[in-house]
């Protein structure tokens, strides 16, 4: 028993060894650019191309079929009449492969079974080259010459059968070039260069003269932009120029609304100023009259009780001195007070006054309209204060104050008689020899003389005689004549009798 176990694992191991050595030495890996073609135990042949396969030792045959291309470089042997008797040669470029379909493969290995790619070639030449004489009879040679691809397309299409029938395929047809013996082709070419040439000679005068219609297109469409241009440059600068004015206008008015403003502003002030002069003169010219009247009753007094007086006086004197001593103290405290509390009330004023200023900007612009018509009001107020000032201290005025006014108007009546003699660049005096009149004396008691015409006229007017006026305070007048200058004047102050 263990003895037939022993001759069958023998058998088993020898059959297994005898399967691994047949399957080593018969597996076969083909390439990709070959086919291996196995025979033997099958009816049709097997075909391996770019795999592996096992191939049965002894029983089973392997042959090569190369599949690369095969470059054939395709010439006529001799000249080929074309279609219109022109007898040329040919020489092309073609590629050919054997197929890899199955049908292919087996026309191939029929014929070309472990053939070198030389003996293909040959034979595939010869093929082709009787396709090409053929295609060429057909054909003319301008067609040929002008079309290549043409022709070599009708050489592909009449070769593929005669080539597939060996198995084979055209991968690539090129024709190289045509040829002849009479110089035909370089003719064809020289006509071809003339209508070339021609046909380019038309085309660049074309061109040149769509050049020249598109420059002088250009050139209108360029000027009418440039105008256009500058058209609305002008209409810009008109507007611009427009808008300006508009604007000094606008500033103009304002402008000319704050200068109103400002002389109304002014104005006022003016007349304030007036009537506060006019009033401080009235109360000066008031306290002159009190002041004069205490020292007259201080002349009094003296007069009466000068010696009983004095030492009351000094006391009195010092009294007052004291007192205003006193006063002045008092005064600079307060006045110093009022700087401290004004200095606070600034600063605090500073501080309002940036809100107040910014609250007041938008009611001030309101306000402007209602500015000017109370400043036109307040003129007029003013103008009539300041003349019911003037008729009041007018009113108030005595003869002396009138006197005084007068006088002191002389050397302004006598500067404006002389300023026609002031602006006389040359004078030519001629003398009669009559002392009494013309010649020097003439011209220098012209200003005399007129202010004796406007004395007189005065007179004459008002009925105030200055000339009295000024004698009545002579030594001769008081004591001689005895005139009395308050009752004169008195008798001719206009301005009582109104």
């Amino acid at each position: 028993m263990i003895f037939g176990i022993s001759i069958g694992l023998i058998v088993g191991i020898v059959c297994v060894i005898i399967i691994l050595l047949l399957g080593i030495t018969g597996y076969v890996k083909a390439s990709t650019d070959e086919a291996f073609i196995i025979t033997g135990l099958h009816k049709e042949p097997r075909y391996l191309i770019g795999r592996a396969g096992i191939k049965i030792p002894f029983l089973e045959k392997k042959d090569v079929l190369k599949l690369q291309l095969i470059p054939i470089d395709v010439k006529t042997s001799s000249s080929v009449p074309t279609a219109d008797y022109i007898n040329i040669m040919v020489d092309a470029t073609v590629n050919v492969q054997i197929g890899h379909e199955p049908e292919y493969l087996k026309l191939a290995a029929k014929n070309f079974l472990n053939k070198d790619p030389e003996y293909i070639a040959t034979v595939a030449r010869e093929v082709l080259e009787g396709n090409v004489r053929e295609i060429v009879g057909k054909m003319h040679l301008e067609e040929m010459v002008s079309d290549r691809q043409k022709f070599a397309t009708l050489v592909k299409e009449n070769a593929d059968p005669d080539l597939a029938a060996m198995g084979l395929i055209i991968t690539s047809f090129n024709v190289q070039n045509f040829m002849d013996d009479q110089h035909v082709i370089e003719n064809l070419g020289v006509d071809n260069v003339v209508r070339i040439q021609k046909a380019a000679a038309i085309s660049r005068a074309e061109s040149e003269r769509d050049i020249k219609v598109a420059q002088a297109q250009a050139d209108k469409e360029a000027n009418d932009a440039q105008v256009n241009s500058q058209t609305e440059i002008a209409k810009r600068q008109n507007e611009l120029a427009i808008k300006q004015a508009e604007l000094k206008i606008e500033s103009d008015t304002k402008k000319a609304k704050a200068d109103a403003a400002y002389k109304i502003q002014d104005e006022e002030q003016r007349k304030t100023i007036e009537v506060t002069r006019t009033n401080a003169d009235i109360a000066r010219q008031e306290r002159e009259v009190e002041l004069k009247a205490r020292e007259a009753e201080v002349q009094e007094q003296a007069l009466n009780a000068e010696i009983r007086k004095k030492a009351d006086a000094e006391k009195y004197r010092r009294q007052q001195e004291a007192e205003a001593a006193l006063v002045e103290r008092q005064k600079e405290a307060e006045a110093k007070k009022f700087e401290a509390e004004r200095a606070a009330e600034a600063r605090k004023a500073e501080a309002d006054a940036m809100m107040y200023a910014k609250q007041k900007e938008a009611e001030g612009i309101a306000a402007v309209g209602r500015a000017e018509a109370e400043a036109i009001q307040a003129k007029g107020m003013a103008e009539a204060q300041a003349m019911e000032k003037k008729a009041e201290a007018y009113a108030k005025y005595n003869n002396a104050a009138i006197t005084e006014m007068i006088i002191k108007q002389l050397p302004d009546i006598a500067r404006a008689i002389s300023e026609p003699i002031s602006a006389i660049d040359k004078v030519t005096i001629i003398d009669s020899g009559n002392s009494e009149g013309g010649g020097v004396p003439a011209v220098g008691g012209y200003t005399p003389a007129v202010l004796a015409k406007v004395i007189e006229s005065v007179k004459e007017t008002i009925g105030f005689d200055l000339t009295e006026v000024m004698r009545a305070n002579t030594y001769a007048a008081k004591v001689n004549r005895n005139v009395n200058v308050a009752a004169d004047l008195d008798a001719t102050n206009p301005l009582e009798e109104e």
